[in-house]
């Protein structure tokens, strides 16, 4: 059977990595690549049967890849702190594995949690590869990292849990690091910003999420992620203005 390593990136996610680590107790290595924490996230994990790899952050990608070619395992899943991996998942993951593997990756779909409720429509709808080979595939980019390969990929039905919201102040506080980490990347490839990637594209960001997933149907919590999603582009630009200018 086909043996898996699971990783969990972390920096400072105290109040989520317990429950990460309590949804991969299947996996037959499980591997946190901490950023140097400033918080109890360290502590937290060392009370847990786990690999603990500490390593100075410098982009997302660099920092998944030096945790893969850590692991025992070809095999890999990726899960991030505040995610965690479903019955269902977990269940088709298994049954994969017990079988002989044609693929080199698979994609897998996430469900969005504002404030513990699941959003229905309104949230993150696109699919990710995040259990793949690592002689086939590696991660590229900065901040909105992605696999490469040149392999076959396939569907999962089983999904990720993301609790992408905690509060107002933890969203927006990790929605400003996002954005000028991707200043940074636009920055470097000589991106220019216009009224249209200001003012324009935010509000389309707003539409999509509120209006064309319709959102608005998840309430409260639909309004709140549908902002929350426009202000990370329009911070995002802001970025990128101010280092275009100096």
């Amino acid at each position: 059977m086909t043996k898996l390593t699971i990783i969990i990136p972390t920096l400072n996610e105290e109040s989520n990595i317990q429950r990460a680590l309590d949804s991969v107790f299947f996996a037959d290595e499980i591997i946190v690549i901490d950023s140097y924490s400033s918080d109890k996230t360290v502590t937290i994990v060392k009370k847990n049967n786990v690999t603990l790899l500490q390593r100075k952050f410098d982009d997302f990608s660099s920092q998944k890849n030096y945790a893969i070619q850590k692991a025992s395992n070809d095999w890999v899943l990726i899960v991030d702190a505040d995610e965690e991996v479903t019955d269902e998942l977990r269940k088709e993951i298994k049954e994969i594995f017990s079988k002989e593997l044609n693929y080199v990756g698979f994609y897998i779909r996430r469900n969005s949690y504002v404030e513990n409720k699941r959003l229905q429509f309104g949230g993150y709808s696109s699919k990710i590869v995040r259990l793949f080979n690592k002689k086939h595939c590696f991660y590229e980019g900065i901040v909105h990292e992605t696999i490469k390969t040149t392999g076959k990929l396939e569907n999962l039905e089983g999904r990720l849990n993301h609790y992408t919201y905690k509060d107002y102040t933890h969203f927006k506080k990790k929605m400003n690091y996002y954005a000028k980490l991707r200043a940074q990347e636009l920055f470097a490839k000589e991106k220019k910003v216009t009224i249209f990637h200001l003012y324009i594209k935010p509000f389309i960001r707003f539409l999509i999420h509120y209006i064309f997933k319709l959102g608005f149907l998840d309430g409260k919590e639909g309004i709140i992620f549908s902002y929350l999603m426009a202000y990370g582009v329009a911070k995002r630009y802001k970025e990128l203005t101010l280092l275009n200018n100096k």
